[in-house]
């Protein structure tokens, strides 16, 4: 039986390796691209099956090329897919699937990102990159006991809610599927010392957390995001802190992060609406989606990418 071909964009050189060393378990031969699924830079023809990243957006024109280079079929490498062009795809016939991947390498980021807000270890290492080694001048919290707000209960809102059982908090849930044991939103912000976020973004979760969202919150309360930047209003987030009507945050993903993350910007002006003004800001913590690049979630993710192109391609066989 010939073997099946997939091409696989955006992929990295660790990926390239994981993809060369599992594709022959699954009788596939992936076609190793380092370019972005572009409208002007796909080969014709194309393998029905690709994967793609999630660090370059696939728009409808890109996607329409596609289509006239034979792919029925994308499988994104990551929980979320909003950086495609979903009705687009829907409309010219291509199915778009995600990869769910082990929610613990996102969850314990996550933990360790409220940690670091809670004991100020922005302000502590940038003293210490400069030998000066006074103890802050406000005192750290300890997060046992502290009430944290868990908005989404998916794998990963599930793992991190366990994880703060085991340090002693009070976990409130808001769950976007109300499921039992729920609380609204208002409620969780109103009573959390620590909100945390873990639902998809779409339509319904844009700029879940705004200008009324930050009045409900206590003043002191600290606001943590590992799942997707525009789930935040940045503008009246950055208000909410200017203003001290926050505590703090930590934020592994940002508003417009595609034109700045994963660039080394070391040596020329950082362009942004908001990651200046935030890097000022003393008690916010950035880091540049991160939250999942582990070596197990890598293998993971590969290994799911390929199962998933394959399910595809017997599905259409049996059709």
């Amino acid at each position: 039986m010939k073997p099946l071909e997939i091409t696989i964009f955006n992929c990295e050189k660790d990926e390239a390796e994981a993809f060369r060393e599992l594709s022959p378990r699954f009788g596939i031969v992936p076609v190793i691209l380092s370019e972005p699924a572009r409208h002007d830079s796909i080969p014709c023809p194309c393998s029905r099956c690709i994967s793609v990243g999630h660090k370059s957006r696939i728009a409808e024109s890109d996607l329409s090329a596609l289509q006239k280079a034979g792919v029925t079929y994308i499988c994104t490498r990551s929980i979320g897919y909003d950086h495609i062009d979903s009705k687009a795809a829907q409309k010219l016939g291509i199915t778009v699937e995600n990869v769910a991947y082990p929610p613990d390498g996102v969850a314990d980021y996550t933990l360790m990102l409220i940690l670091m807000a809670l004991r100020t270890a922005k302000s502590t290492l940038k003293q210490v990159a400069h030998n000066d080694f006074r103890l802050p001048p406000v005192r750290g919290k300890e997060l046992s006991g502290m009430t944290v707000g868990v908005v989404g209960a998916g794998h990963i809102g599930r793992a991190v809610i366990k994880r703060l059982h085991a340090f002693g908090c009070h976990v409130l849930v808001c769950d976007i599927n109300n499921s039992a044991g729920s609380v609204p939103l208002h409620e969780l912000l109103e009573k959390s010392d620590v909100v945390t976020l873990h639902v998809p973004l779409n339509a319904d979760t844009h700029h879940l957390i705004g200008k009324e969202q930050f009045k409900m919150m206590k003043q002191d309360a600290i606001l943590v995001n590992t799942a997707r930047g525009a789930l935040i209003d940045t503008e009246a987030f950055i208000h909410a802190l200017e203003n001290h009507r926050l505590g703090g945050a930590a934020l592994d993903v940002l508003e417009g992060e595609e034109e700045i993350f994963y660039s080394d910007y070391s040596q020329k002006p950082l362009s942004h609406p908001f990651l200046p003004r935030l890097q000022k800001i003393q008690n916010v913590i950035v880091t540049p989606h991160t939250a999942y690049y582990t070596r197990h979630v890598l293998y993971d993710t590969v290994e799911k990418t390929l199962l998933n192109c394959l399910t595809y391609e017997r599905k259409q066989k049996n059709e």
